[in-house]
């Protein structure tokens, strides 16, 4: 789950998350993919080393073996299985929701700024199915494929953001020229406008936000705990979570 920090890079695209009062503290990095099959939780990543990590039933597989490990380890792995099937499903609908957050809020923005809302909703509304259905493929209960899901947010903020860039500008000239002064104070607390459309979300979304962030602080604890080293003497160090900003609050 590289790097999702709850998959705010997408919100931050629309402004809002920033300005709305929504406390999320952590930061989720990891090399590695998440995968699910019925019998292991896979970690895989060509370009890291090790490049393949399963674990299964408190059993451990390197790249290309089982590794012995202590007992104390195995009971560890048995945790970090049962967390890892209880923070995928969240993880997928997180990512989600956020995504429908930003894509949401930007259609609304669109439409109140175009000269044709209903178009702009529609042309919204196109682009939020493309990445929904893009990040079904890269986002579900049981895979999180980081490289896909970097995709699929690059190219929908690539599709929309130079609509609304488009339509916004549109409707300040339109503005400036017919001397609307209702809309261009509109423009001036648009980044108000946007608060108001993103915190009612983002609350909604917070609760989830936070179990994800507990489930993946148990995994990172289960991650740090374990005796296990590689031939080199490193930590696996599957996953790194960072609560800085909570610590700093106290």
């Amino acid at each position: 789950m590289r790097k999702i920090a709850i998959a705010a890079s997408l919100m931050l695209a629309c402004g809002g998350v920033a300005a709305a009062d929504v406390s999320v503290d952590c930061d989720i990095d990891s090399d590695y993919d998440f995968h699910l099959s019925e019998k292991s939780v896979i970690l895989l990543d060509r370009g890291a080393s090790p490049h393949t990590v399963l674990v299964r039933k408190g059993r451990l597989f390197i790249d290309d073996r089982w590794v012995q490990v202590s007992d104390a380890d195995a009971r560890r792995l048995v945790d970090y299985e049962r967390e890892a099937r209880a923070a995928m499903p969240l993880a997928a609908s997180v990512a989600r929701q956020a995504a429908g957050i930003a894509f949401e809020v930007l259609g609304e923005v669109a439409a109140g700024f175009g000269s044709d809302p209903d178009a702009a909703r529609q042309k919204f509304a196109g682009v939020r199915r493309e990445l929904d259905a893009a990040l079904a493929a890269s986002v579900t209960p049981s895979r999180f494929n980081r490289e896909q899901l970097n995709d699929a947010i690059g190219a929908a903020v690539a599709q929309a953001v130079p609509a609304l860039v488009g339509d916004i500008v549109g409707g300040a000239l339109r503005a400036a020229f017919s001397g609307d002064a209702s809309r261009l104070q509109r423009l001036e607390s648009l980044d108000a406008e946007i608060e108001a459309l993103v915190e009612p979300r983002a609350r909604a979304l917070e609760a989830d936000a936070q179990a994800l962030c507990r489930r993946m602080e148990a995994l990172d604890a289960i991650d740090d705990a374990l005796e296990f080293r590689l031939p080199d003497g490193r930590a696996l160090d599957l996953h790194r979570v960072d609560t800085g900003s909570r610590a700093a609050g106290g």
